[in-house]
């Protein structure tokens, strides 16, 4: 993962720097702002590989972005993107479709190769992920791809699906290899191709897509009812707007089942919990986490850690 922000040059120069270097250089834009507004300029970004794609995360004062033909003609991507708006909101236009506004938590798609300008709509300014994923690596190779001028998602129903996948990609670009990276470059891309109506939802590929983002969703899903001694595949599959049967095949296709998931995250976040409150009682987290009893907490910590939890609170303690 890669890590850059305008602290790395001096005040004068870095609206200079990330326009020519930064905006041009590395992603292939024109970036724009008033010479009376550049000294206040900051700007951030972070860049990871995950299976064939690039995922970007960006912050930036407010200023304004173009890729013209002259910028595509220097600097060409033939890839889709696929844009996470996390903060504020966005502007696009210039476009042969109309303009329009993304707002935050919302996505959007393109393809690299269409002219469009684009700019924050507050004065807080970008924050937003990319995926820019290559035609060339993706599992279909419609040449209606190459067409796609930037466009919101509409079909609601994919929110919550792509919002799972970029999380889950997040996490895979910071542990670089992460096996199922492939996987959800993929799933996200065909979503966004699915919005598009590129792709069946039916389909093999769409079928696919739809899987691998369910069972990240699923996943979410289960980290946030983790404190529900009760917490039960019904209820998971109730959120995620699935059968029961439909969310267990889900987890065959996974490395771990279900209840070997819930467990397993529940432990994790008892480890977590000792080690940033180590004079909470165990009890107390034992419940916080939803065990159903003190005694099942300490039975299958040991039997995954080979120790007590009050053994894994005193190393932890030592280790700081």
């Amino acid at each position: 993962m890669y890590r850059w922000c305008t602290d790395e040059v001096e005040p004068h120069d870095r609206f200079d720097y990330w326009r020519e270097v930064r905006a041009k250089g590395l992603f292939g834009v024109t970036a724009e702002l008033e010479r009376e507004q550049r000294a206040d300029f900051y700007g951030e970004f972070s860049l990871g590989q995950v299976g064939n794609a690039a995922l970007v995360e960006l912050k930036a004062s407010p200023y304004a972005v173009e890729r013209s033909q002259s910028d595509i003609g220097h600097a060409p991507g033939d890839s889709i993107c696929v844009y996470q708006q996390l903060g504020g909101g966005g502007w696009f236009g210039g476009m042969r479709a109309s303009d329009f506004a993304i707002a935050n938590g919302s996505f959007a798609t393109s393809h690299t190769d269409l002219p469009y300008r684009t700019r924050p709509l507050g004065v807080s300014g970008f924050h937003l992920r990319i995926l820019k994923i290559p035609v060339s690596g993706l599992a279909t190779q419609d040449r209606r791809m190459r067409e796609l001028a930037p466009k919101p998602f509409n079909d609601p129903a994919l929110h919550a699906l792509l919002d799972a996948g970029f999380a889950d990609l997040g996490e895979a670009a910071a542990n670089e290899g992460a096996a199922d990276a492939v996987a959800l470059v993929q799933a996200l891309g065909h979503l966004a191709l699915i919005e598009r109506g590129l792709t069946r939802p039916g389909s093999r590929r769409g079928q696919a897509a739809l899987r691998t983002a369910r069972l990240s969703l699923a996943r979410r899903l289960i980290g946030r009812h983790l404190h529900d001694p009760d917490l039960a595949p019904s209820r998971v599959a109730d959120l995620l707007g699935v059968s029961v049967r439909h969310l267990h095949m889900l987890f065959e296709l996974a490395e771990r089942s279900f209840s070997q998931t819930v467990t397993e995250e529940r432990l994790k976040k008892s480890r977590h919990l000792m080690r940033e409150a180590p004079d909470r009682l165990i009890a107390d987290i034992a419940a916080a986490c939803g065990f159903e009893s003190l005694a099942t907490y300490y039975r299958v910590f040991n039997a995954a850690y080979g120790m007590a939890p009050g053994d894994f609170r005193e190393q932890a303690a030592r280790a700081r």
